[in-house]
């Protein structure tokens, strides 16, 4: 099954939906599969988003308008399609840089895209190394406490594997944001490498 999603900066009826619609459509998807926001990119809480990435399932493609419909980042964007790949979902783009990871040049070409993402990271991990290193040779430690502790992340761990959990309720709860929800635990409720790593600690 397709389904998409689309979204605009802004909720006061100045910018709309209908051309991002219309070709999410015309590409295939039906209308009732459609998902949507009305908020910056830049937000954490995208709960039309949220919900669009909980109700795929292995075999459904998402499909989008353009990349920066999607993503707050690059590396935002990088991990979310990376999580639909190994969750056995394909991802589409129909304008800007088209890309559909249902096909070999697609896969091709966003692997060129997370490799300069992984250049990305590793150049910034080099630098916080260096820094934190400096720091514990001048007598200071850095770091910081996880904001997800075992026990929460259990509940959370327990609320996604309900389909009918609103992911912005859960959110309030444990009083974290979305995204910080996702690096830990799955839209499914699996968790992370990252959340398997707090339960272990």
């Amino acid at each position: 099954m397709q389904v998409g999603y689309m979204r605009v900066s802004k909720a006061d009826g100045s910018q709309v939906l209908d051309l991002q619609r219309d070709a999410i459509i015309a590409a295939g998807v039906e209308a009732e599969h459609i998902y949507e926001d009305k908020c910056s990119g830049s937000k954490d809480d995208r709960p039309g988003l949220a919900s669009c990435l909980k109700a795929l399932r292995k075999g459904d493609v998402l499909t989008i308008w353009k990349l920066d419909r999607l993503g707050r980042n690059l590396k935002h964007l990088i991990a979310t399609v990376e999580d639909l790949s190994k969750r056995g979902v394909g991802f589409k783009v129909l304008s800007g840089a088209p890309i559909d990871t249902t096909t070999s040049e697609g896969k091709l070409m966003f692997t060129i895209f997370a490799g300069l993402a992984e250049f990305e990271r590793n150049i910034i991990k080099e630098r916080t190394l260096a820094g934190l290193a400096a720091a514990r040779a001048r007598g200071r430690k850095g770091g910081r406490k996880p904001v997800l502790t075992a026990s929460k992340l259990r509940r959370a761990q327990a609320a996604m594997a309900n389909r009918d959990t609103s992911v912005s309720e859960l959110c309030t709860e444990l009083e974290i944001s979305s995204s910080t929800l996702y690096l830990y635990v799955t839209p499914q409720g699996s968790l992370t490498d990252k959340g398997e790593a707090l339960l272990k600690r």
